[in-house]
């Protein structure tokens, strides 16, 4: 655990900074060497969607160490192993994704501190120096964990008030295809009235002085989310990053091309 970066994350969103951060699909540790290099606040590394196993997210962290560079785990589901597993290999919290209840919020928390605020177990993992430093990092994790529920239904959007009354939680993401999808809009980014919906979700949380977060689709979006109030915003993923690069390139040459579903090669 960073406390550094940490402490850093923290103090920029009390100052009303934006946090800028990417999230990582590759098994590649090198992506997260170029994010700290860079400069980067924050990475998420998806252990939802894609291939990354528990060895690729130690390495991921193993190249994120000594920096101020806050590194964090989105697991698949509200589960206390997920959690525990996460943060005893040392990570610095967790994203928890389709999170729709104040009574599921408060069982993440739970999963997320030590007896007696909550039932996380005491491993002797990377977390805890191999066991070296158990009591030092009990006290350090109790009071600098980062648990990071995402709103991506109407069902999340609609408890929102009830969510932001849940204590050891600073920063809420929000999903906006998931939360697109659960309003009818399923493939769209932000169906009809999504857009609406997701910002007054976003000023339900601000107002309650609290932070939100989302995923900008480009540098356009990047700024349009700062102007509403998001202070967590994803670059996007290292996937669409490299893409999109690729494809800005291949443009000033002549070729426009779309990666397709079935990866096939585009027709010549």
């Amino acid at each position: 655990m960073n406390i550094v970066a940490i402490q850093r994350f923290r103090e920029m969103l009390a100052r009303d900074e934006t946090a800028y951060g990417m999230w990582v699909s590759f098994d590649a540790p090198s992506v997260t060497e170029i994010a700290v290099a860079l400069g980067l606040d924050w990475v998420v590394f998806d252990a939802e969607h894609g291939h990354l196993d528990w060895g690729d997210i130690v390495h991921h962290l193993r190249a994120g160490v000594r920096s101020n560079t806050v590194l964090l785990v989105r697991i698949a589901e509200t589960n206390a192993a997920l959690v525990k597993r996460a943060l005893d290999l040392g990570a610095d919290g967790v994203v928890v994704p389709w999170v729709e209840t104040k009574e599921q919020l408060e069982q993440i928390v739970s999963f997320a501190h030590y007896p007696t605020r909550g039932i996380r177990g005491i491993g002797g993992e990377r977390g805890t120096g191999w066991g070296q430093g158990i009591a030092s990092h009990v006290e350090e994790a109790e009071a600098n964990v980062l648990v990071i529920p995402i709103i991506e239904s109407v069902k999340g959007g609609s408890n929102v008030e009830q969510l932001v009354k849940v204590d050891g939680v600073d920063v809420f993401y929000i999903g906006p295809a998931d939360y697109s999808a659960t309003a009818g809009h399923a493939g769209q980014w932000e169906g009809p009235g999504v857009g609406e919906e997701i910002q007054a979700v976003a000023e339900t949380i601000r107002d309650a002085g609290k932070h939100c977060g989302v995923v900008a689709r480009d540098i356009d979006d990047v700024h349009t989310r700062a102007g509403q109030g998001f202070r967590m915003i994803g670059f996007g993923h290292d996937g669409s990053l490299l893409i999109g690069a690729l494809r800005e390139r291949l443009s000033r040459v002549g070729r426009e091309v779309t990666v397709h579903p079935s990866l096939n090669l585009p027709e010549s």
